[in-house]
């Protein structure tokens, strides 16, 4: 496998909010080709989300200012990796592509494809890149990549994916006893950052469609080589937690995709919760063609790892060999050398976000929904 020149200086990369999961910035911060050098974020918001860039900055080591433009000009910056909530991905993204510099984004890309447009603009205008978070690189992903693309299926005729994710979200549905308040989304979201079950943190209530639904989209993406979802029909409902109910939003869902080449993709969806698997979830890919067919294990290579008095919310399946972040971070330092193309970039993610608000308005309609694509689909 090729790797990006080491001899070269680092990119110096700023961190554009980090208010959810660190795992971006550190997997960035983890390759040798990129140097964290400050965190950033708008002096206006709110103060949890200040606490939280200041915790991270501190245990890296870098300052951090509440002026994001200032951190553009003061660090001469290369790139930056945006980690905010939701809604404010593509704006914090936006402005970075405006000011010259490459981008890593967390995912979901947005909750508004509108928002998504405005950067594909953005990042087209400057000529900079843009990588979207995903799990392509996981082991099983990758093997199963190869056995596509060696035409041992022949020409593939159906995808389906589950992606069942065994996380809690709160109190389970049906627990409000009558009279009780309405579960707020964002306290429940901070109070749920402890144990990293808050993927939908943000003012917007996002069910998993939104949250998780780029990963399987993803993945079918890329094992039928590119090819556009064309129309979609699905159903959805908050099946296991409250919160969820309460603001009528999705922890289970299923969607029927109609793509281009023929090609019907499913998924199966669901943040089933944690006493549902001893994994992160019963997460598999089915794939038919002409010559054959495969099912693949998404957590695979794993070990199963049982003691006395194991705490019962600890997994007891984990995943090895996983370098998937490591290579995420090289995928993005070779795109930006200009050796490598990006494994999803902003018009792919465009696409799925499409997908995913197309797959919503077909479960509240109860029809099927024709995707909105900037391109015309491949005939």
């Amino acid at each position: 496998m090729k790797i990006t020149d080491r001899t070269k200086p680092p990119f110096r990369v700023g961190v554009l909010s980090v208010v959810k999961h660190d795992y971006l910035p550190r997997a960035i911060a983890a390759h040798p080709r990129f140097e964290l050098v400050c965190v950033a974020d708008d002096a206006d918001r709110p103060d949890w989300t200040h606490e939280r860039n200041q915790l991270f900055a501190d245990q890296c080591g870098i300052p951090y200012l509440r002026d994001v433009a200032a951190a553009f000009e003061r660090f001469k910056l290369d790139a930056v990796a945006v980690s905010p909530e939701a809604e404010r991905h593509c704006d914090l993204a936006v402005r970075a592509a405006d000011a010259g510099l490459h981008i890593v984004v967390d995912k979901p890309l947005s909750p508004h494809v509108e928002e998504c447009d405005r950067l594909i603009d953005a990042v087209a205008r400057n000529g900079v890149q843009c990588l979207v978070w995903n799990r392509n690189f996981l082991p099983a992903v990758i093997q199963a990549q190869a056995v596509v693309d060696a035409g041992k299926l022949g020409k593939l005729s159906a995808v389906h994916c589950d992606f069942y994710f065994s996380k809690d979200a709160g109190p389970p549905l049906g627990s409000r006893r009558p009279g009780d308040p309405t579960i707020d989304w964002l306290t429940r979201q901070l109070d749920s950052h402890a144990d990293s079950s808050d993927g939908g943190v943000g003012t917007v209530p996002m069910g998993e469609l939104e949250v998780e639904g780029i990963y399987p989209l993803s993945y079918i993406r890329a094992l039928t080589g590119g090819a556009r979802v064309r129309r979609v029909f699905a159903r959805a409902i908050a099946h296991f937690h409250q919160a969820h109910a309460d603001n009528a939003v999705d922890d289970l869902a299923t969607v029927t995709l109609e793509m281009d080449g023929g090609i019907v993709g499913s998924l199966c969806i669901g943040r089933i919760g944690a006493a549902a698997h001893p994994d992160i979830g019963e997460i598999k890919l089915h794939l038919v063609g002409d010559r054959g067919a495969m099912v693949v294990a998404e957590a695979r290579p794993e070990v199963g790892i049982y003691y006395r008095d194991q705490p019962p919310l600890e997994f007891k399946h984990r995943r090895i060999a996983d370098e998937n972040n490591y290579l995420l971070a090289e995928n993005f330092a070779r795109a930006i050398d200009g050796t490598e193309a990006l494994i999803l970039d902003v018009q792919g993610a465009r696409d799925i976000c499409a997908t995913v608000l197309a797959a919503l308005e077909s479960a509240r309609s109860g029809k099927p929904v024709e995707v909105k694509h900037l391109l015309p689909p491949i005939t």
